[in-house]
């Protein structure tokens, strides 16, 4: 099922908080979690900014208890309050009990009516163990106390803690990758694809058939006969009939996996409905041909803490006297993580290209336009037959996924933010996260402030 509460963490800021809750001197410590929310039915809070309470601060601290004045909180209700944002107290447990104390239930039956008092209609505590996992729960403001399903960060690896299995499997036990029990855990996980075509229908293809609990698929465009040979599950009926590709995925996956599992969005990436999709999903796979689609799709991995898998592909071909020839066959993978190097950051795109591409999308040039967009580059061929290339593309950003949520890397998944592979070479190359410029992202964690993902475009009515 999936859960209905989240809190997500960017993997930076996870670590800036485990770095302060677990001192050498192994007592407890405390810390605030600031937290925005997405928009839609689903409860996701995003970890924006923390109030790290100092250790000579604190009245008391031993293995199992701590005392810290109340200043911190007012520090972060007057961060939180003009927000509108979510608090959440959060300390060690350096003895490893990954469960709330008694000491901590009582702590919070006289901290958190004051939080309530000054603002807000949702807040919460939460534990960590040394290894990082995060046990988390709100109250209302009735101070009724209910858990908080999941917890996520998106860093490095991928980290996923549930409520209803700490007792069972202890905080730092992971399920084994291409496991039934791998597939258990997906069920309870939602993916965004970004596309419905070559190597979005595969894409999507995989995630259902490894077991994700729903699969969004987003594209606007439908089928056609020239587009046959590189989509999976699709048929001649379909383009006779000019059913809309997220359709046609749809269907092909219920009749495997049943009702509910595929969620077709018919819309373009650059709408709000499919922006307020997205905002529920737990990671985004990215499997477009535009400057475009790519700079959303990292808007949103900023704004909604969500991992962000982006596949490309290209053939580039030169002139041969007369005729062309294949010059190279290659393919993209990079992983994006929340607060890390955006796609923007590693030149996948620039603001010059984003307006190149728009111009050539609304002036008349479109001759051009078809041979920079398409699978060829400088070539143009109505039904290329790239259905190899983009299987071993689509394949490969999956995999990606698998290695960062079930490790079995033997090195640092750190060191693997970018793929590249060619084909005609026979090569493969790796970049680390380290390898790219990072800037500063402000709108790290945005959640539901309108507009949506700072852009004008996707503000929603007026009240």
């Amino acid at each position: 099922m999936i859960p209905e509460t989240t809190l997500a963490f960017s993997g930076a800021l996870h670590a800036q908080v485990k770095g302060h809750l677990f001192p050498p001197d192994g007592l407890e410590a405390a810390a605030i979690l600031i937290c925005t929310r997405t928009p839609g039915p689903r409860l996701r809070l995003l970890v924006q900014a923390v109030i790290l309470v100092p250790y000579a601060a604190c009245k008391l601290r031993a293995r199992d208890a701590i005392t810290w004045p109340g200043e911190f909180l007012e520090q972060a209700i007057d961060l939180a309050e003009p927000r509108g944002s979510a608090m959440i107290l959060i300390h060690s447990h350096p003895g490893g009990l990954f469960a709330f104390s008694d000491a901590d239930d009582e702590s919070d039956r006289q901290v958190i009516p004051s939080l309530f008092h000054a603002f807000g209609a949702l807040h919460g505590s939460a534990v960590m163990t040394a290894d990082g996992a995060v046990l988390a729960r709100l109250y209302d403001p009735d101070v009724k106390a209910y858990a908080i399903d999941l917890v996520t960060v998106a860093g490095d690896d991928l980290s996923y803690w549930w409520a209803d299995k700490a007792t069972l499997t202890g905080p730092g036990v992971r399920s084994i990758a291409f496991t039934s029990s791998m597939t258990a855990d997906l069920g309870r996980l939602s993916a965004l694809v970004i596309g419905a075509s070559g190597t979005g229908s595969i894409t999507g293809e995989q995630l259902a058939r490894l077991g994700f609990g729903q699969v969004l698929v987003v594209d606007f465009d439908r089928i056609e006969r020239k587009n046959l040979n590189r989509i999976l599950n699709s048929s001649r009926a379909d383009a006779d009939a000019n059913r809309l590709k997220v359709e046609a995925f749809a269907e092909a996956v219920t009749a495997y996996r049943g009702e509910g599992v595929a969620v077709p969005v018919a819309a373009s990436i650059a709408t709000r409905k499919a922006v307020l999709a997205a905002a529920v999903c737990d990671v985004v796979f990215c499997c477009v041909d535009t400057l475009e689609a790519r700079h959303i799709a990292d808007l949103i991995a900023a704004a909604f803490l969500l991992p962000l898998f982006d596949v490309g592909v290209v053939i580039p071909v030169r002139r041969k006297g007369n005729t062309f020839a294949v010059a190279d066959v290659c393919g993209r993978i990079d992983y994006v993580q929340p607060g890390g190097s955006t796609l923007q950051d590693r030149g996948i795109y620039t603001p010059e290209s984003l307006r190149g591409e728009y111009l050539r999308k609304v002036a008349p040039a479109a001759h051009q336009q078809e041979l920079d967009a398409g699978y060829l580059n400088g070539l143009i061929e109505e039904a290329p037959a790239v259905i190899t290339l983009n299987m071993r593309a689509a394949s490969a950003c999956v995999n990606e996924f698998i290695s960062r949520a079930f490790p079995f890397r033997l090195e640092s998944n750190r060191l693997y933010a970018r793929t590249q592979f060619s084909l005609a070479a026979c090569e493969e190359e790796y970049f680390s996260e380290d390898a790219f410029t990072r800037t500063p992202n402000h709108i790290l964690a945005r959640g539901n402030t309108e507009p949506l993902l700072g852009m004008p475009m996707f503000k929603g009515p007026s009240r």
